[in-house]
């Protein structure tokens, strides 16, 4: 029951983890706190927790494995200023790759071949601009989007709707090893979370929110890709789109985006111009 927005909401009434982990029932409730929440963070003040904390620590234990708490120096400040910023990243590779200035490469899971070809000739080029490469790790234009710029030995962070130790889709393991040893893979969730459904709409938050703006490479109208460019515009970010034929089902979801303001993009020297 501990979610983002209400862990910031605990951090700023009690200022410290450590003083929330210290107050009684009585402050707890008194916060607006639901009993099965309060019950927890006593539990946890008393040494009592379950098997996922165990695991994260052993996971810590590995190198090159990282957790970055909100109010750590190393969090994306980025990341920290959107309305729900998660309160830790379990980081795998390189955590200053979080600071880069990114864009976001996203879209559809069966895309077209052309669709493919953009998706990876556009990261190939806004890494070759200095831009590193944010993008899911799903099959398809998010799995082109890392691909390029690891074609150009570019930097590219993966967001996963899972545990960090875990690989979804499994096709793609080979692309998250790579990743973990060229990249950063990153999840707000434990190692061990399988990818659930409802994982995904909030790991297109932190997608977006690690990143300038957004391209959508194709998608169609009710999809992954445009819940990303609406967070994207929720947190004040561009949104760019690559238009495409209007027979393609998957080019849907990028005209309706330009049609509500989106930036059309044909190259990635428009994305440079506007992101500078």
């Amino acid at each position: 029951g501990m979610h983002a927005r209400l862990f910031h909401q605990l951090l700023n009434k009690f200022q410290t983890v450590e003083n929330i982990l210290a107050s009684d029932k009585a402050a707890l409730g008194a916060a607006g706190l639901k009993h099965n929440i309060v019950s927890g963070i006593i539990k946890c003040a008393k040494g009592m927790h379950d098997q996922a904390l165990d695991d994260s620590l052993n996971w810590l234990e590995a190198p090159n494995h990282n957790l970055l708490t909100c109010q750590s120096k190393l969090y994306p400040p980025l990341l920290k200023v959107i309305p729900d910023p998660p309160p830790i990243l379990y980081v795998c590779g390189q955590p200053d790759y979080l600071h880069l200035p990114q864009i976001a490469i996203v879209g559809s899971r069966q895309p077209s071949s052309g669709g493919l070809h953009n998706a990876r000739r556009f990261a190939r080029e806004l890494a070759a601009s200095g831009f590193g490469i944010t993008s899911g790790l799903a099959r398809g234009i998010d799995a082109q989007g890392h691909s390029g710029a690891l074609d150009i030995k570019g930097k590219t962070v993966a967001v996963l709707g899972n545990g960090i130790d875990k690989v979804y889709p499994a096709c793609n393991h080979a692309l998250y090893e790579q990743i973990k040893e060229q990249g950063a893979l990153v999840s707000e969730f434990p190692p061990g979370m399988p990818p659930l459904r409802e994982n995904f709409p909030r790991r297109n938050r932190i997608i977006s929110g690690l990143s300038l703006g957004v391209l959508v490479v194709e998608a169609g109208e009710k999809s992954g890709s445009m819940i990303t460019a609406r967070q994207a515009l929720e947190q004040g970010r561009e949104v760019f789109a690559i238009p495409g034929s209007i027979h393609n089902p998957v080019a849907r979801g990028c005209h309706k985006l330009i049609n509500e303001g989106a930036k059309l993009v044909q190259n990635a020297a428009d994305i440079v111009d506007e992101c500078g």
